[in-house]
């Protein structure tokens, strides 16, 4: 009889989380005040200081808790970005740029497995990456300090620090010259 509470007291927290995130991507995160917004992002992730989520950033992560996802300080995520913390941890160092449209998977289809079994694997991106537009990032990546990566990439394998990556599938194009002084603080009240 404990056994069926037990189960019947996890479905039901497991219903709760799945309503309340859902009810985030479909019309909370359209809300364009980002003092609203932000207390309602910090119930899916932990988010560093003076870190800026936008508006239409839908995430994944219902069943792990909010340890799946974690911004650090002084970070952009721009408008339609997709952040997946279902079951690999997504992790964002300090001052990270993610561009519009990018999105950044911890979960994929294992194309070799016989009944569509799943991959999983942890994404981790360094301080000061600056991720452009309309990039994907699989699971089991890592994006080195400083790396940059080109507009419409699709990340497969790590990229090194420093380094600026580009392609289907993303390879090294080049290097960054840059001392990475800068600190991102960047809120604007309404951004569309």
């Amino acid at each position: 009889m404990k056994l069926l509470k037990y189960f019947k007291l996890r479905y039901f927290k497991l219903y709760f989380q799945w309503m309340s995130l859902y009810v985030y991507n479909v019309f909370l995160n359209k809300i364009p005040f980002n003092f609203i917004r932000m207390p309602l992002v910090r119930c899916f992730m932990k988010v560093g200081k003076d870190s800026y989520v936008s508006y239409n950033v839908k995430i994944l992560n219902s069943e792990q808790g909010r340890d799946q996802i974690t911004i650090g300080n002084n970070c952009m995520i721009n408008p339609d970005c997709l952040l997946d913390g279902r079951h690999g941890k997504l992790i964002l160092g300090n001052n990270v740029d993610i561009a519009r449209g990018t999105w950044i998977f911890t979960l994929e289809h294992d194309p070799h497995d016989d009944y569509h079994g799943i991959k999983k694997g942890d994404v981790i991106i360094e301080d000061h990456v600056w991720v452009a537009s309309r990039v994907i990032i699989l699971p089991g990546v890592t994006i080195g300090r400083g790396a940059v990566i080109a507009s419409g990439a699709i990340v497969t394998k790590d990229v090194p620090a420093m380094s600026i990556a580009g392609g289907i599938p993303a390879k090294v194009i080049g290097t960054r010259k840059s001392n990475l002084k800068y600190t991102i603080n960047y809120k604007p009240l309404f951004y569309t």
